[in-house]
Parts: C-alpha cells; sequence; structure tokens
C-alpha cells in the first residue's frame, strides 16, 4: 500500500473538450498561498459560469494561489455579431484623441474588433445552449482538476524526501551536541579553578565551593531540555508527513517551535573551548537545515 503523502502547491494542468466545432480548452496553474486565492479569465459571456467553476475548485483544493484560464474557440461556421453602437463609440473617441492631440494615425480597424464586445460569435451562449455547455464546461475543469492533482501528489512526494534528508540531518546534529553537552560540566570546573587561580594567586581554594560553583554554571548553560524537545519536534514532523492530508500550517508552526529551541541551544551555549564552539557551530547549522525545511515546507498543502 503507498504511503500516504501530503501534497504540494505548486502545479500544472490543461484540459480540453470539442462539441459541435467549437472547443473550450482549461488551463489551471497553482503555486503556494497561507490561503486558497483564486483568479478566473474568462471569455466575454462565460461570466455566469464564475460561480460553479469557484465551487469546483474550492471542492478540491484547500490552499494555494489558483490561476484558472478559460479559452472558448466557436464552431468556425458560426455567423458573426457585430455591436455596431459599441464599435461606433470606440471610434468616435478614438478620433476625438486624434484631433485633440494633433495625431495623424488612422485607427486600425482589426484592433478595434479585438476590444471587448465589439464581435461575439452568434449563439455562443444562447439560453438553449446554455445547458449543455455548463456541461461540458465542469467535465472540462473537473478533468484539468484531477490532472492537476495527480500533479500536486507528484510534487508532494518529492517534497516529502527532501523534507526527510533535512529532518535526518537534525537529529544528527542533536546527537553530537549531546556528546558535547557531556563534557562540559567538567570544563566549567576547570576553566572556573584556572580563573580563581588567577585572581587569588596563592590562596588555597575550598573543593566543595569550588564544585558548587561549577554546578551552577553548569545548570545555567545546561541545554538538555531544549535537545529533549527538539528530538520530540522532529518526532512530531515526521509523524505529520506520514499522516499525509493538509498539513502545511501545522508544520509551519513546528517549525517555529524548532527554530525557538535552535535560538535557546545558542542563548545557552557556553563559551567552554573547543565543547562550546563545536556545540555553536552545531546549533547554526539547525538553524540552517531549520530554514531549508520552512522553504519546503511552505509548498505543502
Amino acid at each position: 500500500m503507498t504511503k500516504p503523502a501530503p501534497k504540494s502547491m505548486t502545479g500544472y494542468a490543461q484540459a480540453s473538450v470539442e462539441h459541435d466545432g467549437w472547443s473550450l480548452r482549461v488551463n489551471i496553474r497553482s503555486v503556494n498561498h497561507r490561503f486558497l486565492d483564486v483568479r478566473l479569465r474568462l471569455p466575454e459571456g462565460f461570466e455566469d459560469f464564475e460561480p460553479r467553476i469557484r465551487q469546483l475548485l474550492r471542492d478540491r483544493l484547500r490552499r494555494g494561489h489558483v490561476d484558472l484560464t478559460l479559452r472558448f474557440d466557436p464552431a468556425s461556421s458560426a455567423a458573426v455579431q457585430l455591436n455596431r453602437e459599441l464599435a461606433v463609440a470606440y471610434l468616435k473617441a478614438a478620433e476625438g484623441l486624434r484631433r485633440e492631440f494633433s495625431l495623424k494615425t488612422e485607427p486600425d480597424l482589426v484592433a478595434l474588433l479585438r476590444l471587448p464586445g465589439v464581435i461575439a460569435a452568434s449563439g455562443v451562449v444562447a439560453e438553449e445552449e446554455r445547458v449543455a455547455l455548463e456541461a461540458h464546461l465542469v467535465a472540462c475543469v473537473e478533468q484539468a482538476l484531477a490532472r492537476l492533482e495527480e500533479m500536486r501528489q507528484v510534487e508532494g512526494r518529492l517534497l516529502v524526501e527532501e523534507i526527510e534528508r533535512r529532518l535526518a540531518a537534525i537529529l544528527g546534529h542533536v546527537e553530537q551536541i549531546e556528546s558535547f553537552a557531556e563534557r562540559v560540566r567538567p570544563a566549567f570546573a576547570a576553566r572556573l579553578n584556572a580563573r580563581l587561580k588567577e585572581l587569588l594567586g596563592d590562596l588555597p581554594l575550598e573543593p566543595a565551593r569550588l564544585a558548587q560553583e561549577a554546578a551552577f554554571l553548569a545548570e545555567r548553560a545546561d541545554i538538555s531540555e531544549e535537545l529533549q524537545r527538539l528530538r520530540s519536534h522532529i518526532q512530531q514532523f515526521h509523524q505529520l508527513v506520514a499522516s499525509g492530508g493538509e498539513v502545511g500550517k501545522k508544520l509551519d508552526f513546528l517549525l517555529q517551535e524548532m527554530q525557538r529551541e535552535a535560538n535557546t541551544l545558542l542563548s545557552k551555549t557556553p563559551g567552554v573551548e573547543a565543547e562550546g564552539l563545536s556545540i555553536t557551530a552545531l546549533a547554526l547549522e539547525i538553524k540552517s537545515e531549520i530554514e531549508k525545511l520552512r522553504e519546503q515546507a511552505q509548498n505543502v498543502e
């Protein structure tokens, strides 16, 4: 059984249908977005179909910026209707501008015919054809959505592979930090001892007091809780990714928590010779991996 995977918000698909000499073509393109943001480009006369198209998109998609473009090519035998009143209005406006600015350029007739509403194919959205046209339109949009869904699933599986690699890298850094952290307490005692001898000279040092101060400093710099929480977050990340579905927002929230733990690691990292430098370097690597994870998670639906 195939392991479920989150879907990417990035994808492209198209579909087309032909009937009685005319054709419809639907193009859908989607990219990442915090919410579902739909933009439609419909030919003139198809405005009444917009609510149905938007509902089809909402039924299949949850997040992403989605652009849908619909193209309609009427039957070659369809008569052409000219909106003479609108064409005359365009021409008068063009002539007024030409005189006002002393322009010598004559109006372009071909460009005029391309202006919105000047010409239309007869019967494109005639009432008796609207039911059949809507049925074909819905089928075309659904086919394009199915193909988009397939592409987003493929992209989602690739995202999961990259996410798993990043999580493995973070876990490896956590394990290394744990190893260095075990050697920090003795290093505290050695550094404190050297510092006190420098300040007190030949005066005797009380071993119990020295151990107490070293323990206090070590406790202030203890990062075991941060490391434990990072491990827990990594496990939760794996579980969310494995669960599939709409997990993008949850992953983003979890990444914020992971970044907070990484920042705390850096703020508590002791400057104790090689151990402190190594922990700092690894914590910076963890922050870098989290940022790369964020880039991937922003594409998850």
